[in-house]
C-alpha cells in the first residue's frame, strides 16, 4: 500500500536507520517513510536480537524502493541526505535529486541560531521535544546498535524521525523563500553539492600507513627532546599537560608576569597565552612546541592508519556543511582542514597523501581569493589595477605602505605587507599587528593608517559594512549567503568589536566558500562526462586534490583550472594555481 502511495506522490521523506554512523560501513536495518504530516511508517528489515519478529526480506525492499529513490520527478526529503544517500551507494542504489534537506534549510536560513541536527530543530522551531536516540539505545560502552533495539521502541523512534523531518521542511522552506536571496543559496549551491560530497567522501584517498608510521616515531623522539629541554629550563621535572604544575613554574617559581587568569582566578596556561609569553621567554616556547607535536602525533600520524577502510584501502573523511558560520565546510575523521602546511612536520603528514599507481595528485588552488574578493566588494581603485595588472599583492601593497619602487622591495618588507593584507581582512588591529611584526605599536598603527591612506576604498567598504551589519543584524556574500551577527549590539565592548571584525571577515570567507562550492559543482558534472580518468579526492580551505590518470595530467590541469576560474564572475580575475606530484605536498 505505500509504494502505490509513493508512486503518486511527488515528493516524499524517507530515512534510514543504521548500524553505525560511519558510512562507509553501515548496514541498513529498516526504512521510515512519510507522505503527511502526523502520518509515519517504518519498515524494519534487520532487527537481529533474540526473539526479533520475522521481518521482510532486505534486498526485496530495497528492490522496491530503488526506482522510486532514484525517480528525478519525486523530490526526495530528508535531514542530512549526505548520509544516507552514501550508505544507498553502497548497496547500488543512487538516489536522484531534487532535494530537500532541513538541515541545510535551518543552516541557510540562519547558521548561529541553533544546531542544525534534528533534535535541536524540533524544538526550537516546533516546540517539540523528541525521543533522543540515547533514550532508546543507552549511553556509552553499552550503547546498543539499531539492530539491537526492539521494534516496539523502534518503529515509534524511527517514525517520529520522518514526521519531524517533514514538519521541519514545512516550516522552513517558506521562512528560507522570504528571506532575500537565501532560497537561491539553498537550491543552487548546498542542495547540489550534497552528491557531489557524498562522491567525494566515497572516493576516499590514498594514503602511506609506512610513511606515517616512521613520522610517528621521529616526533616521538622529538616531543621526548623536547619534554627534556623543558625540564631543564624548569630546573626540574613535571607534568607538561599539567596546567597547574606548569603554572606554578611559570608564574611562581620563574617569576613570568600574568597576563590572563582562568574564571576561577588561576594564572591561566592556555594556547593564546603561552604564545604571547613565547615571545620573551624560553620555557613557553618549548612547551608550545611540545603541544604541537603531540597535536599532530595523536591526531594525524597515530590515528590515520587507523582510518583506513578495510574494504578500499583507503581514507575516507565526512565533510560538514552545516557546521561553520560563514558557509565553509568542515570535515572530521581525519579533519583534512587543519593540517598545518606551514611546518615542515605538517608537509610530511601531506606526504603520505599518495595517488595509487599509474596516477599523480593534482591540487588546483584559488590563489588569494579572499584579498580578491575584497577588491571586488570594496571597489579600491588601487586594488583592483593591482590585480588587474597581475601585480604580486603583497609587493604591491609593500610598495605603497613603505613608499619605494616595486622592484626595490625587500623580502622583509613583502612579509610585513602581507601581515597587514591579511591582518585588516581580519580586523586585525595596531596591537595585533605589532604583535607578529615584533614593532612597536606606534609603528604599526603608522602602517595600518598608510595602507588607509592608499586604499581609500577598503576603509569606506568597513566602514560601511559595520554600519550596515549594525542596521540589520547581518552582512551577506556576493552570492547572497548571510551571517547574522547577535553580538553586534552588545554592551560588551569586546563582543559588539568581535561582531565588528566577523561583519568585515565573514563577507569575504563566505564569498569563497561559495564560489569553490560552485567549483566542485561544475567540475563534478564536468567529471561525469568521462573525458578524464580523474576523481576528485579532497577539499581542503581554497584547493580541490584530484587523483589523476598519469598521462592526461597535463591537460587535466589546464582544463580544470579554467573551470574552476570560471566559476564566479568578480570585478577582478579568479587566479587558480594547480601542480601535480606523486603525493599531496609535492603537489604545491
Amino acid at each position: 500500500a505505500w509504494l502505490e502511495r509513493l508512486r503518486s506522490a511527488e515528493r516524499f521523506c524517507f530515512d534510514l536507520e543504521t548500524t553505525s554512523l560511519n558510512y562507509m560501513d553501515a548496514e541498513i536495518v529498516g526504512v521510515g517513510l512519510a507522505l503527511e504530516p502526523g502520518e509515519a511508517a517504518y519498515i524494519p528489515l534487520a532487527h537481529d536480537y533474540l526473539d526479533a519478529p520475522a521481518q521482510l526480506d532486505r534486498r526485496s525492499v530495497l528492490e522496491a524502493l530503488k526506482p522510486l529513490l532514484e525517480d528525478p520527478g519525486k523530490t526526495k526529503i530528508g535531514q542530512n541526505l549526505k548520509y544516507d544517500i552514501s550508505v544507498l551507494a553502497n548497496v547500488d542504489i543512487h538516489v536522484t535529486g531534487p532535494f530537500a534537506d532541513t538541515m541545510l534549510a535551518s543552516y541557510v536560513l540562519n547558521s548561529t541560531a541553533t544546531r542544525h541536527d534534528m533534535d535541536s530543530l524540533a524544538l526550537k522551531y516546533l516546540g517539540e521535544k523528541t525521543i533522543s536516540f540515547e533514550e532508546i539505545a543507552g549511553k556509552g560502552a553499552k550503547q546498543l546498535t539499531f539492530n539491537q533495539i526492539a521494534l516496539e521502541q523502534a518503529a515509534p523512534y524511527a517514525c517520529e524521525d520522518v514526521d519531524i523531518t517533514l514538519r521541519l521542511q514545512q516550516t522552513l522552506r517558506p521562512q528560507v523563500e522570504q528571506e532575500g536571496r537565501l532560497a537561491e543559496v539553498l537550491d543552487h549551491l548546498e542542495l547540489p553539492l550534497i552528491k557531489v560530497l557524498s562522491r567525494i567522501e566515497r572516493n576516499g584517498v590514498a594514503l602511506d600507513a609506512e610513511r606515517l608510521h616512521q613520522q610517528s616515531q621521529q616526533l616521538e623522539q622529538r616531543i621526548r627532546e623536547l619534554e627534556s629541554e623543558a625540564f631543564e629550563l624548569a630546573g626540574r621535572e613535571f607534568n607538561l599537560g599539567s596546567p597547574k604544575q606548569l603554572g606554578q613554574i611559570l608564574f611562581e617559581e620563574q617569576k613570568i608576569p600574568v597576563i590572563k587568569k582562568t574564571p576561577k582566578g588561576a594564572p591561566s596556561t592556555a594556547e593564546a597565552v603561552l604564545e604571547e609569553l613565547a615571545l620573551d621567554y624560553p620555557l613557553p616556547k618549548v612547551i608550545m612546541q611540545h603541544r604541537g607535536l603531540a597535536k599532530l602525533k595523536s591526531t594525524y600520524t597515530d590515528k590515520l592508519p587507523r582510518l583506513l577502510n578495510k574494504k578500499t584501502g583507503r581514507v575516507h573523511t565526512s565533510y560538514h556543511q552545516a557546521v561553520t558560520a560563514t558557509g565553509r565546510l568542515s570535515s572530521s575523521d581525519p579533519n583534512l582542514q587543519n593540517i598545518p602546511i606551514r611546518t615542515a612536520e605538517g608537509r610530511k603528514i601531506r606526504q603520505a597523501f599518495v595517488a595509487r599507481p599509474g596516477y599523480r595528485i593534482v591540487a588546483a588552488d584559488y590563489s588569494q581569493i579572499e584579498l580578491r574578493i575584497m577588491a571586488h566588494l570594496s571597489e579600491d581603485k588601487g586594488l583592483l589595477e593591482a590585480f588587474e595588472q597581475g601585480r604580486d599583492i603583497h609587493t604591491a601593497t609593500a610598495a605603497e605602505v613603505f613608499g619605494t619602487a616595486l622592484d626595490k622591495v625587500t623580502a622583509d618588507q613583502r612579509r610585513s605587507a602581507k601581515a597587514i593584507n591579511f591582518g585588516l581582512i581580519y580586523g586585525m588591529s595596531a596591537w595585533g599587528l605589532s604583535r607578529q611584526l615584533h614593532l612597536e605599536r606606534q609603528q604599526a598603527q603608522t602602517y595600518i593608517d598608510r595602507y588607509f591612506d592608499r586604499y581609500p576604498g577598503v576603509a569606506r567598504y568597513m566602514d560601511r559594512i559595520r554600519s550596515q551589519a549594525a542596521d540589520n543584524g547581518f552582512v551577506e556574500t556576493v552570492m547572497g549567503r548571510r551571517l547574522y551577527l547577535p553580538e553586534i549590539h552588545s554592551q560588551n565592548r569586546n563582543r559588539r568589536q568581535g561582531a565588528e571584525r566577523t561583519a568585515i571577515n565573514a563577507p569575504m570567507q563566505g564569498t569563497a566558500a561559495d564560489i569553490i562550492k560552485q567549483a566542485m559543482i561544475d567540475v563534478d558534472a564536468w567529471l561525469a562526462e568521462g573525458g578524464f580518468d580523474a576523481l576528485m579526492v579532497m577539499q581542503v580551505h581554497d584547493e580541490l586534490v584530484f587523483e589523476v590518470a598519469e598521462a592526461q595530467v597535463d591537460a587535466f590541469i589546464e582544463e580544470v583550472s579554467a573551470r574552476m576560474q570560471s566559476a564566479a564572475t568578480l570585478s577582478v580575475p579568479l587566479i587558480v594555481e594547480a601542480q601535480s606530484g606523486a603525493n599531496w605536498d609535492e603537489a604545491h
